[in-house]
């Protein structure tokens, strides 16, 4: 009985041990468009803010006589806290972006070219060119990570004939009287990027 339950505390201490990096994981993916990873790279990103949070409930111990009591909190609170600054870094290109002006990569920090394409120009409007020669003009304001699958959210959409005009005679400038379009992407062929005119509005 003894052993069996010295091996059960054993567990619930790694459990504890543990939890911020868990916790921690859940909010960077829960954050970010990325895929998520096997097991094994779950673990290893769990292990990474373990790390973190348990490196800070060591130092508050040394600095505070309350640390102690309040460790498994500030280890969780440490790792989250780390996490979240780990998800506006990666959603913001930082670090890529820095290393792209030293010229050490041209890569980027987004999930997929697609996204990253997006991401890269949210001052613009769009033309999708979809499949049966269809084209949509509008303001994407949602898309997802993965191109293969999901949808473009296209609002103060319009269609569009083969020479690139308007198909109606003129465009309503009040974007809430103008339809909301959404695309899946599988139908989309190629994305057209266009800088707004003056007279453009967006949502």
């Amino acid at each position: 009985m003894s052993s069996a339950l010295l091996t059960e505390n054993g567990i619930i201490q790694v459990l504890l041990f543990l939890l911020p990096g868990f916790v921690a994981a859940a909010f960077y993916y829960f954050l970010t468009s990325y895929a998520k990873p096997n097991a094994f790279g779950k673990i290893i990103h769990a292990l990474v803010f373990t790390a973190i949070g348990q490196g800070a409930w060591v130092m508050v111990e040394r600095l505070s006589p309350i640390g102690g009591e309040w460790g498994i909190p500030i280890a969780v609170a440490a790792a989250a806290i780390t996490a979240v600054i780990v998800v506006g870094v990666s959603n913001n290109d930082i670090v890529h972006r820095f290393f792209r002006r030293i010229r050490i990569t041209k890569e980027n920090s987004y999930p997929s070219e697609w996204y990253s394409a997006f991401s890269r120009n949210t001052d613009c409007y769009v033309v999708l060119h979809l499949t049966h020669n269809r084209q949509l003009y509008g303001w994407p304001s949602e898309w997802p990570a993965n191109p293969t699958e999901g949808h473009i959210r296209i609002v103060e959409g319009e269609w569009l004939d083969e020479s690139g005009d308007f198909i109606s005679a003129e465009i309503d400038q009040d974007s809430a009287s103008m339809p909301t379009f959404l695309i899946p992407t599988k139908e989309v062929e190629m994305v057209e990027f266009i800088h707004p005119e003056p007279t453009d509005r967006k949502e």
